[in-house]
């Protein structure tokens, strides 16, 4: 499969669990945990942004690293959410692992609160490389993704998160595909002289 489907792949996974966390409690799916699924397989794949985009710079250097710990704190993130999950009906076994976790800063940082921000930090720095051509895209993306966290930590708002992701996700997609729409652009501009 090409790098560039990968990404597809995982921006449309990723945007998909966004859509469930959007819709507020995960407890009512029963048998499998799929937002977190989809979560965590997106993330992983949008690691090939990182194979996609320039590397001529050392932004993209800083982008690569960053992307890279941010995917590994989504792991990480997905894999407490599964264990909290697995809680069922348990709110009081639930409630003592979150408080655990929140008392354990070396699992609470990196993996909760700090850590999954770093996948959209890298995200935003491989885009900051195309401000000067396609500045559209390039601040949709770094505009969207601190939007996903701020909606969710502070503003605990589940459809301004959606609607941030699916800016941030569409951003690196008209990125990803940024020579094939100046191409289209160009000929569309040729066939009408």
């Amino acid at each position: 499969m090409k790098t560039r489907n990968l990404c597809v792949v995982g921006l449309i996974l990723f945007v998909t669990s966004y859509v469930f966390f959007s819709q507020g409690s995960l407890s009512n799916q029963k048998t499998i945990d799929v937002a977190h699924w989809f979560n965590l397989i997106g993330a992983v794949l949008l690691f090939s942004f990182n194979n996609v985009f320039p590397k001529k710079n050392s932004l993209h250097s800083v982008a690569f690293v960053l992307t890279g710990i941010g995917v590994v704190a989504h792991i990480g993130l997905c894999t407490i959410d599964f264990i909290m999950w697995s809680f069922g009906n348990d709110d009081m076994g639930r409630n003592a692992l979150s408080e655990q976790i929140s008392n354990t800063p070396l699992i609470l940082y990196p993996f909760i609160t700090v850590g999954p921000s770093l996948l959209f930090t890298g995200l935003a720095a491989h885009a900051l490389n195309f401000i000067k051509t396609n500045p559209i895209s390039s601040l949709m993306v770094i505009i969207g993704g601190p939007f996903v966290g701020l909606s969710y930590f502070i503003w605990n708002n589940g459809n301004l998160m959606l609607a941030s992701c699916v800016i941030f996700a569409s951003g690196l997609a008209l990125l990803l595909y940024r020579n094939e729409i100046q191409y289209t652009r160009k000929k569309g501009l040729n066939n009408g002289l």
